[in-house]
């Protein structure tokens, strides 16, 4: 079986020979065969450990997000869903102010989501905070008619890997491996972004490279060197390679400046 232990920050790696044997949390010790990060992009623990740099501003993003509570016949109504359907959208342009970023909108059973994301390294140049953004972003002709009258549940804030293939660290040492966000794992694509699916099948890898490594009982970072090969013949490293020169292509303003403007009019 397992136990979920939830709301308990993970403090440091515990090491034995040079091998993670388990966890610190808030001084308790929770040994165990094999320790799997995903604590996010930018994981301390991997820095920690020395498989990992620090994130560069150039790296990563800042997302944020609101979820607003409206009635389901509403929502249908108004993106003209019908059973189970669903929405989504994402906007260049005045989100960020013509900044690398965007704003996204999706539908959910009843309710909304609603955020954006912008690079960190351009934040220095920007004429307004993030939250302020988020605050014209709704006020935009656009986007005003389709949440109006609705109930802010909650809003949460995210970093986001932006680095692309550059930016993966060194995935597996003894008794540890590094998945999802911590690894890097997301694709900015410009008309859609993947990270959810990166970090599932990253995380389905690692299960099958554990069980294999508890068969052999063998934890060694040799052994878990299957999870590399696991991360090749999927998704998540055929993709990341072949969409290498993406985060270069996302540096170039008039995607999100002229070209938005340029489709406006």
């Amino acid at each position: 079986g397992a136990k979920l232990i939830t709301g308990i920050r993970v403090d440091n790696l515990v090491q034995r020979d040079g091998k993670v044997v388990g966890v610190e949390a808030d001084g308790d010790v929770i040994e165990a065969k094999t320790v799997i990060l995903a604590d996010g992009v930018n994981s301390i623990l991997a820095e920690k450990l020395g498989m990992a740099k620090r994130v560069k501003p150039t790296d990563v993003a800042v997302g944020v997000k609101e979820l607003i509570e409206l009635p389901k016949s509403v929502i249908e109504d108004r993106f003209q869903l019908q059973g189970n359907q669903g929405a989504a959208c994402l906007f260049a342009g005045s989100p960020t102010d013509g900044l690398m970023g965007g704003g996204f909108l999706y539908t959910n059973e009843n309710t909304l989501s609603l955020g954006l994301v912008c690079g960190l390294h351009h934040l220095h140049d920007a004429k307004k905070s993030v939250p302020q953004m988020l605050e014209d972003f709704k006020q935009h002709p656009a986007i005003r008619p389709l949440i109006s009258g609705g109930k802010l549940l909650a809003h949460s804030a995210h970093m986001v890997p932006e680095g692309g293939l550059a930016m993966v660290p060194q995935l597996v040492n003894e008794g540890v491996m590094i998945v999802g966000d911590a690894a890097g794992f997301c694709l900015n694509l410009g008309f859609t972004v993947r990270g959810m699916d990166l970090a599932i099948a990253s995380a389905q890898a690692a299960a099958t490279t554990v069980i294999a490594a508890k068969e052999r009982a063998d934890f060694s970072a040799s052994s878990l060197a299957q999870y590399k090969r696991e991360l090749e013949q999927s998704c998540v490293m055929r993709d990341m390679q072949h969409f290498r020169k993406i985060p270069a292509l996302m540096e170039n303003p008039r995607l999100f400046s002229q070209y938005p403007r340029m489709v406006a009019d």
